[in-house]
């Protein structure tokens, strides 16, 4: 009997792994991803989701053998204590909340939802959505709904990225405007992620590894570029707005820098200090650090982790609710399954019988309706 597969799932994301070690998983974009997986033994479903922040799949399998097997490829080359591995239940209750915000960089974020979204158009434009994964990413994405409608989970501002933007907004205007981010870390692509909200006209991210600057300025939708470290002297005199959010235990920017004829607006969010104090000293300059930012995300952090508790007995629900689902498609194949082998059975039993009366003396069309009715009152009454 083939029963329901189960999901099987596998995450490389923020909270464990570094920005080089989620970019190494899972391969070449979502849809080769799925293709890939599709193309291992027992897969009958196939979903992934890349992010700067994640990259995870999730397979459907008859067998939980073939499900391990399949996504042992996914991250060969990332820290064991990096991936976290989840059966059928834990893939379900963690896609829900991906999309809810709860697993992201910062609680509540709304852009997960659209990325979920397009990683699944992406998965069953490949193939890999089948009634399994169909039922659990759109549950998925149904939660991350009821979060963003129903609770107060992303209103406010809760990252430092997000925070330099909006003060960053009230001190000059964006439109058209330049902005350079130093760092393709964790809050310098929250940062290139609010800008790309804003009606910046471009949005520069400068890194020491210019692949991850590439990353980052692919995942937003205004004009971008991504430059070395180097190019800091040429592209920041240009700029109206910088943000610096590197790990460098040095300064990164000095008063050289900022030679340009218009106010630049400067936010280091970066702890140790990524610009020389001196520069707040620049009549062109208006300097902000981190201290400036941190009142505003604590209060909203702490507003948003209240929340949280009411996305999360949402998800406690919504996870009874689908489990139950597929709890009754179990029982439903397995009726079906039973059913379809009765018939079978008593078909070629009902032949043998046949045969046998037959070769005993010719039946009448009565006698032989008579001993199919038998047959078929058997079958239903022991069902």
């Amino acid at each position: 009997m083939k029963e329901t597969g189960a999901i099987r799932g596998v995450s490389v994301a923020h909270s464990a792994a570094t920005v080089d070690e989620i970019e190494s998983a899972g391969g070449d974009g979502v849809r080769a991803t799925v293709s890939d997986l599709l193309a291992r033994d027992g897969v009958e479903e196939a979903f992934a989701l890349q992010t700067c922040n994640r990259s995870e799949a999730f397979v459907v399998t008859n067998r939980t053998t073939d499900g391990s097997a399949a996504l042992e490829s996914f991250a060969p080359d990332v820290r064991g204590a990096a991936v976290r591995q989840f059966d059928h239940e834990e893939s379900l209750e963690h896609l829900m909340r991906v999309a809810a915000g709860l697993e992201s960089l910062v609680l509540g974020e709304d852009q997960i939802i659209g990325q979920v979204r397009e990683a699944y158009e992406e998965s069953r434009a490949a193939g890999g959505i089948g009634p399994v994964l169909e039922d659990a990413v759109t549950k998925a994405l149904h939660v991350g709904e009821r979060a963003r409608t129903e609770t107060s989970i992303n209103e406010g501002v809760v990252s430092l990225g997000s925070a330099a933007v909006r003060l960053a907004a009230d001190e000059l205007d964006l439109a058209d405007g330049t902005a350079v981010v130093v760092g393709a870390g964790e809050m310098g692509t929250l940062a290139a992620r609010s800008l790309d909200e804003t009606p910046v006209g471009e949005i520069i991210v400068a890194n020491r590894t210019v692949p991850n600057a590439a990353f980052v300025a692919e995942e937003v939708d205004t004009e971008s570029a991504a430059v070395p470290l180097s190019d800091l002297p040429a592209v920041v005199p240009e700029a109206d707005l910088v943000i610096t959010a590197t790990g460098s235990p040095d300064s990164v920017l000095g008063t050289t820098h900022f030679d340009g004829p218009d106010r630049t607006v400067c936010i280091d969010i970066a702890q140790p200090r990524d610009v020389d104090p001196a520069v707040g000293s620049l009549s062109a300059v208006s300097l902000y650090d981190i201290d400036a930012l941190e009142d505003v995300t604590r209060k909203t952090r702490e507003r948003r982790e209240t929340e949280a508790r009411e996305v999360e007995a949402i998800i406690d629900a919504e996870l009874d609710r689908i489990l139950q689902a597929y709890k009754r498609k179990r029982a439903d194949d397995a009726i079906s399954a039973m059913y379809a082998g009765a018939d079978r059975v008593k078909e070629r039993e009902l032949g043998r019988a046949l045969t046998k009366l037959d070769a005993q003396g010719d039946l009448t069309d009565e006698q032989r309706e008579t001993v199919e009715s038998m047959a078929d009152a058997l079958v239903g009454q022991l069902l």
